[in-house]
Formats: structure tokens, sequence, C-alpha cells
């Protein structure tokens, strides 16, 4: 038995089986010029691959550091491809999906839940994601090498209400000249028409590859064909409420008889500092679960809880899709369907600004207006068929959200996996000695 585990064709033909159904899985054929290699590597030995080793060694051992370099060679191998098609760490930054997922949550999400996509720049320094350790603008990988978007098959399709981690897809640009403002920053402060309008006053915009773009996480609450629509704070998809999650949270106003509010009741509530707002000496603004909010409702102190809406009809510019003709608004907005391959819409002037976005930068056509007449790739069109599924994506912290309401749909080349498994909690706004939250470890993301 020993005699054929240390046979070299025994070890050619178990390499190169895993490496053939690795080739099958991500269906990109031209790597079974690899073969070549592993053919080399443990029959014909031509080629000194292990070229941080001595070739023939005295005594045939190598030197402790070399045998160190070769662990950490193989660890770097093995975790990149891990990382790259199975699973990858994430942070949770900010309280976009609190109380469902914590600032400070560290969890595993899985890329084969949907399938893994193949990187668009291949090339790149391993373990980081956009820039280079302690830079700030050093790309950390070469664009010379860009790959279209695939995806390898995956257990399944994102679904309803799953928590997403996926790019940022609003270009994740970056202004150059306004205090190196981000594009979502400056949209907020000055409107997106504005920004575009006047490239030249707000910088040259520079947009990375979207495998580099942030990542951001989120709930998908409709997938490719649902219809949504927000009707005072309440999503509904396909004409039906969506159930409210444990975690889900909106911005109330509570008001007390002049009597503060315990700073230890607020810890136990899991309130963050950040999300403690006093208006006065009377009134209170917080972001609340129903659960914390029938607590509030208990408490002597407390006259009185009103959940701060945007009424109908009042257009909030910065809101998806930046024209009066949908004057939507944080609290209300839609009916809107989600785009789905294959589906054909009509386009009019009216209707493109919930598509252009899509047509010109997403699926990469060449889309003008120009006398009322809507122009594809150089041809008058007056109707379009999608080539990539939509997504809309929302936090739960319905009213501290950067989301699908600000910068519309997420394309299906932008999802990188599902969020499942949180290994690691913890808490900025405790000392040190209590920082872990206990309860959180090992738990799984629902």
């Amino acid at each position: 038995m020993r005699e054929i585990l240390t046979n070299k064709w025994f070890k050619f033909g178990v390499a190169g089986l895993i490496y053939v159904l690795w080739v099958l899985w991500i269906q990109s054929f031209l790597w079974l010029i690899g073969l070549a290699v592993i053919f080399d590597m443990y029959v014909t030995k031509k080629v000194h691959w292990a070229f941080w080793k001595k070739k023939n060694p005295v005594d045939g051992k190598q030197t402790k550091v070399v045998e160190w370099i070769d662990a950490i060679i193989f660890a770097v191998i093995a975790a990149t491809f891990i990382r790259m098609f199975f699973i990858e760490a994430y942070t949770i930054p900010t309280s976009s999906m609190e109380k469902s997922m914590l600032i400070g949550d560290y969890l595993f999400v899985s890329k084969t839940s949907y399938g893994p996509k193949l990187p668009n720049t291949p090339l790149s320094f391993p373990f980081v994601h956009h820039t280079m350790p302690l830079s700030k603008t050093q790309k950390s990988y070469v664009e010379w090498i860009q790959n279209p978007y695939k995806r390898i098959a995956g257990f399944g399709k994102v679904k309803n209400d799953d928590v997403v981690v996926f790019n940022f897809p609003e270009g994740d640009t970056v202004a150059l000249n306004v205090q190196n403002q981000s594009y979502y920053q400056l949209v907020r402060n000055y409107g997106r028409a504005r920004v575009w309008q006047e490239k030249e006053t707000f910088g040259d915009i520079i947009a990375r590859p979207v495998d580099k773009r942030e990542n951001y996480i989120k709930r998908c609450v409709g997938i490719p064909g649902d219809v949504i629509e927000l009707k005072d704070g309440q999503l509904h998809v396909n004409g039906k409420a969506q159930k409210h999650f444990p975690g889900m949270q909106y911005d109330n106003i509570v008001t007390t008889d002049g009597t503060g509010i315990n700073k230890r009741t607020l810890e136990q509530m899991k309130i963050a500092e950040d999300d403690r707002h006093v208006y006065s000496n009377t009134q209170y603004l917080f972001p609340l679960t129903d659960a914390n909010e029938q607590k509030f409702k208990s408490m002597k102190n407390v006259t009185s809880i009103k959940r701060t809406l945007v009424s109908a009809g009042n257009w909030d510019q910065n809101i998806f899709p930046f024209s009066n003709k949908y004057p939507w608004n944080v609290d209300n907005f839609g009916p809107l369907e989600i785009p789905k391959k294959g589906q054909t819409v009509k386009l009019t002037v009216d209707n493109l600004p919930l598509y252009e976005r899509i047509i010109d930068l997403y699926e990469a056509n060449d889309l003008k207006v120009k006398d009322g007449t809507i122009y594809i790739n150089g041809s008058p069109a007056d109707s379009y068929t999608f080539k990539m599924d939509y997504y809309w994506m929302m936090g739960d912290n319905r009213h501290n959200s950067a989301d699908s309401r600000y910068w519309g749909f997420v394309p299906e080349d932008h999802i990188v996996g599902k969020a499942v498994f949180i290994w690691l909690s913890l808490d900025k706004d405790q000392p040190f000695y209590n920082k872990i939250r206990w309860s959180r470890l090992f738990s799984f993301v629902h």
C-alpha cells in the first residue's frame, strides 16, 4: 500500500483528477493546460517548480527556513483558493443592518450558496480587497488583465429576505477635487444630476472593477420579477406586507415627562451611543425594534412614542430614480418591478430614469437621448431586453441605511455571497474586558 501511495503515477492521477473536477466546475477549459504542469511536477520533473527549495539537498533534507517558506506559500495559496471559491470573512462596519447584524460582528460569507464568481481582476495582492496594506491609494491589483463576468454553479439562487454581501453598485467612484468625497457623498450633498453634469468641478470620476468595489451587506427584499412598494415605512412585495424580523427597527421620537432615560436601560436595549440623539430634556430620537418599542411604552416616565415617517408625495431628490416623475421618499416608494434577465420593457423618456444606469453602465451600452428620442448604440430604441437579473437590497435599520432606495438595482454580477455564520462579535462601546458579545458567538445569520 505504501508503495502505491508514493508512486508518481498514483500521485499524478489523484492530483490530476481533483484538478480536472475543478476545471469542470469553473467551466473554463483553458485551464486544462495546467495538467501539463501537474504531469511535470509528479512524473517528468523537468522544471524545478519549487524554486525556493534546493533541488538535491544534502541527506535529502531542507533547512528549517526553507520548510517555513514552503509552509507559508502553501498556506497562502490554500487560503486564497478557499477565499475565492468557498468562504470569505467579513466585518459589519455600519449600523444599517441593526439589530439583525451589529457593528463589530465578524461573519463568514458563503460563496457557494449562489455560486462563486470568477474574479474580474485575477492578479492581485492576497488577502486584501482593493488597496495595499498601509496605503489608502495604492491599488492591490493590476488592471491589464480583466475577465468578463462569469459565475460558477452554486447550491441555489438569491431568495427573498436572504442577508447578502455584494459589491457596491453605484460605481464606487472617487472624486478627486472636492475634499476627496465619495461619489455617494457628492450625490447626497449636491445631487446626482449636477455631479454628472459638472465633472470638471467635481473632479475625475474613477471606477474600480466590479470585484474590487466596496463590499456591502443588506437584506435582499426583492428578487427578479418582484414588485416592491413602500407604504408609510411598511414594505410590500408582490402586494403582501413583508414580515417584521426581530432585528428590524425604525427611528422613533420618544417623549418623557422630563425625567431622563437611564443609560443602563439603553445599553440593555443595545442602542449604540452613536444612535442616541437628544432633542430636548423631554424628547429623544432612537432607532427601535418592535420589542424595544414595547419596552419604552411600559416605562412610567414615557408619555408618547411616535415613529418618524415621511408622508407620501414629499419628493426626496436623493431617492432613486432621482426624477420628479417619481416623487418617492424613504418611507413611500414605488410600486417598482425588479428587472429580470430576458425581460423586455417599453422605453420612454419618462421611465428611462428607472433603467438608464442598467442600460448604460451595468450592461455596457451607449445610451443617449436627443430631441426626445432614445438611442442605444446609435440606433433609435423604444424597448430594451435585460441581459442580467437584478435585486433590491434594504437594511433592517430602515431609517439609517444607504441601500437600494438611494442607488437602485443591484446587478447579479455584483453579488458576492450569502452571510451565514457569526464567529465573533465585539462591542466598540464597551471596555476591553467586556467587549465580546458572548451570546452572538457561533450563531447563524437570519
